[in-house]
């Protein structure tokens, strides 16, 4: 079994690896580290919550401690290019944490707060800059940050990137570059986008892949409920009751829909955050702080969101939305059965949204088991869909057809049913285990 010390890392790295304590390096780390302590480009194939971060983080603070160089004013050695604010800020400390027995300066870049901070950091220069790329370009444009000595590039979560809409940006960032540099793309899924894009920035690079492009973590277990929309709020809160989640992750399309879901379920007694893009970085970071606690059990987040949420102890993902981007489903439900553990992913699909769960199958190679024995079953949902049964019997839940007709709509209201007395529950054991809720 390969070990950090196997490869050769320097001293006050291993320290303060084992201050983590890490001591094997994860299959994409074992793969990419040697390659770029050689200083070749590098293509990273990985699923989130695989150990990107450290596999690009160590070789390259391998690299500044051999080479030790002052940076010029307004410049940086290394830039890490990432699309949210939140991942913008993991990684950076990561970095922090991997570089706290030697001299390493930094500094962190993205929108959403005053750039004054950002601007006094980089007049002094530092060894790696961590950024988003629409505050970069624009310190870039100001004068207060040169990428014409930069060393090593690194691109994080590319494909991330490239659906939020930054390739022009990324585009435009390439211009300020020297040519001659080491550059490093990672990416969970490699869709034509990403594949034209490593072609023109990497230089004969080596590849690294621990997971098969758009596959989902195997440890995930998937399932989906066809359900109506004006269902969804109290179906969402009757599963977070269950004492099996004990940290969840709740997806909606709409930032507005994040602030209504977050309201619901605390209007019943399930602590719970909204966090978007229009959330103040102070009130995202307050409600990442509260989730890492556990002070928290419920995140309500969008897309834009979804990569800044590195937590180990998620236990569930429910897509209240499906994503209208195949490869965004693959992220989402990353964000569970991390760290070695086992998730669980339950997605509401209603019948605006059953084309998107077709996709969605097809780019992770696979159906998605249905649970069917359950209040809010809407066969025509499900008819829509033109699937094979997968679970549940007769396609009918309780109070399903035969009694309201079509959608299988429940009778009652979720004030005194669901939210008033939390005593309402669906289906038999065997359905409950196949929602990751018993």
């Amino acid at each position: 079994m390969t070990t950090f010390s196997d490869l050769q890392l320097a001293t006050p790295i291993l320290k303060a690896l084992a201050d983590e304590g890490y001591d094997k390096p994860t299959p994409i780390q074992a793969q990419s580290i040697p390659y770029l302590l050689q200083g070749r480009d590098l293509l990273g194939l990985a699923q989130t919550g695989t150990g990107k971060t450290a596999a690009f983080s160590l070789p390259i603070l391998e690299y500044l401690h051999k080479n030790p160089k002052q940076s010029q004013s307004r410049q940086a050695r290394v830039l890490v290019l990432a699309p949210t604010r939140e991942l913008v800020s993991q990684i950076s400390d990561s970095f922090k944490a991997y570089s706290r027995y030697m001299k390493c300066s930094q500094a962190v870049v993205f929108g959403g707060v005053g750039q004054g901070r950002q601007v006094e950091v980089m007049r002094r220069g530092v060894d790696v800059l961590v950024a988003a790329p629409g505050r970069l370009l624009d310190l870039i444009g100001q004068g207060h940050i040169d990428l014409s000595a930069l060393e090593v590039l690194v691109l994080d979560e590319a494909d991330r990137m490239l659906d939020m809409g930054f390739v022009r940006d990324i585009r435009r960032i390439m211009t300020y570059l020297p040519e001659k540099r080491q550059t490093l793309l990672f990416s969970a899924t490699m869709p034509r986008s990403i594949s034209d894009l490593a072609g023109s920035l990497l230089n004969n690079p080596a590849k690294a892949e621990v997971t098969p492009p758009s596959s989902t973590v195997d440890r995930i277990q998937q399932a989906v409920m066809f359900i109506n929309g004006d269902d969804k709020r109290e179906a969402l809160l009757e599963l977070v009751k269950s004492p099996k989640v004990v940290r969840a992750v709740v997806f909606t399309l709409m930032k507005h829909e994040a602030n209504k879901v977050s309201e619901f379920l605390n209007k019943y007694g399930i602590s719970s955050e909204a966090i978007h893009g229009n959330k103040s970085q102070g009130a995202r970071e307050r409600a990442m702080k509260g989730f890492r606690s556990g002070a928290v059990q419920v995140l309500v987040a969008t897309d834009i969101a979804a990569r800044g949420i590195d937590v180990d102890e998620v236990s569930h993902v429910f897509n209240y939305d499906l994503p209208n981007i195949p490869e965004s489903y693959v992220h989402r439900i990353g964000r569970t059965a991390r760290a070695g553990r086992e998730g669980w992913a339950l997605s509401f699909c209603d019948a605006e949204q059953r084309a998107w769960l077709r996709d969605i199958e097809k780019t992770i190679g696979k159906p998605v088991p249905v649970v069917r024995d359950h209040p809010w079953h809407s066969e025509e949902a499900e008819a829509s869909t033109m699937r094979p049964p997968v679970l549940g019997g007769g396609g009918r839940g309780r109070g399903g057809p035969s009694r309201n007709g079509g959608g299988a709509r429940r009778p009652t209201n979720h004030r005194s049913d669901a939210g008033a007395s939390g005593q309402r529950r669906y289906g038999g054991r065997g359905q409950r285990q196949a929602a990751g809720v018993s």
